[in-house]
């Protein structure tokens, strides 16, 4: 690998930009830099031509793969095309970063998984949102003990709204469905603060009650059972009326609820305020791109592991089985 990692992207549409973004975080980090971008749209590499001058463009993954100045790819693909352009990636020996969520399903993960350590390659996934500042302070607060042992979380996300039907993130075959937008984001939360394996997931979705015209589910569930007792219970909806606070944790000696942009803290431990109101601070230490870059130049242990993000797959993918047996769902083995 070249002293600066050269890195590319696939998928560079215009929904968020996150093509061009993964490009700018490559350019704003030191050692990795990135060279060539791929899009089966024309107008789209054309884009990120005047985005990037200099930049290699290609409308076809294949030729990409084929270039050998490239090291790295980050896969901005939608979420059903997470899988087979990163196993061919890792495949043709680049190491690759995909957008979350990992994949649509848990055999699709270990694929994954176990094309990148055939390849001796690396791969991880982009959850960015375990930098988000809410998350970092309440996964301190938990593993302070300042409510004790936490044995039940809530988590709420949603509305009442209809998506829209021409964009693919409303289309299940693609998106993968409700829970895997923003429900990927809170099940990687939650799975990064109560970190006991995980025994069995129930699912509870409700199709199109409302909304006939969209593929994905207009509520989504899942109810996780962990191996110490914990139990989260976890709902996306749009046809929610009435919203919740994002969390809500009970511990054996207190409890914590997040409220306008800070967490109400109430707690019987021993030398702790009964209650107060603790704001939110951020992730220290590395950005993701310079965990990367760490990773390939040193070794240093990867942040995000695909391992860790194969497990916001199995709920998904285990949640909705539950949806259709009417039983809680045994996970197959503890992803760790």
């Amino acid at each position: 690998m070249a002293d600066t990692i050269r890195g590319a992207v696939i998928g560079y549409g215009a929904a968020f930009n996150m093509g061009k973004a993964h490009a700018n975080m490559m350019e704003h980090t030191d050692g990795i830099t990135c060279v060539a971008v791929c899009d089966i749209d024309a107008a789209r590499t054309e884009a990120a031509k005047a985005d990037f001058p200099g930049i290699r463009t290609y409308n076809k993954v294949e030729e990409l793969l084929a270039d050998d100045g490239v090291d790295l790819v980050a896969n901005v693909l939608p979420h059903s095309l997470h899988c087979a352009p990163t196993v061919d990636s890792l495949n043709a020996g680049k190491h690759v970063i995909v957008e979350k969520p990992m994949c649509v399903t848990i055999a699709e993960a270990t694929e994954m998984i176990t094309t990148a350590e055939a390849n001796a390659v690396m791969l991880s996934v982009h959850h960015n949102r375990r930098w988000d500042a809410d998350f970092w302070t309440l996964r301190e607060l938990v593993h302070s003990g300042i409510i004790g042992k936490v044995f039940n979380v809530e988590m709420w996300g949603g509305g009442y709204g209809r998506q829209n039907p021409d964009w693919w993130r409303s289309v299940k075959a693609i998106s993968g469905g409700q829970f895997y937008d923003w429900g990927a984001h809170y099940l990687d939360w939650l799975l990064n603060i109560i970190e006991a394996p995980m025994i069995n997931i129930t699912g509870f979705y409700q199709p199109n009650l409302v909304w006939d015209d969209i593929t994905n589910e207009d509520h989504v569930q899942a109810i996780i059972r962990f191996a110490d007792d914990t139990m989260a219970n976890i709902q996306m909806s749009n046809i929610s009326k009435i919203s919740g606070p994002r969390w809500k944790l009970l511990g054996s000696h207190g409890a914590i609820v997040s409220e306008g942009g800070q967490f109400q803290v109430l707690s019987e431990v021993e030398g702790q305020p009964k209650e107060q109101k603790v704001g939110c601070h951020g992730r220290p230490g590395p950005a993701y791109y310079e965990n990367i870059v760490a990773h390939l130049n040193d070794g240093t242990p990867l942040l995000v592991t695909p391992e860790s993000a194969r497990r916001v797959v199995a709920v998904m993918d285990l949640a909705e089985k539950s949806s259709k047996t009417h039983q809680a769902e045994t996970v197959p083995y503890e992803f760790g």
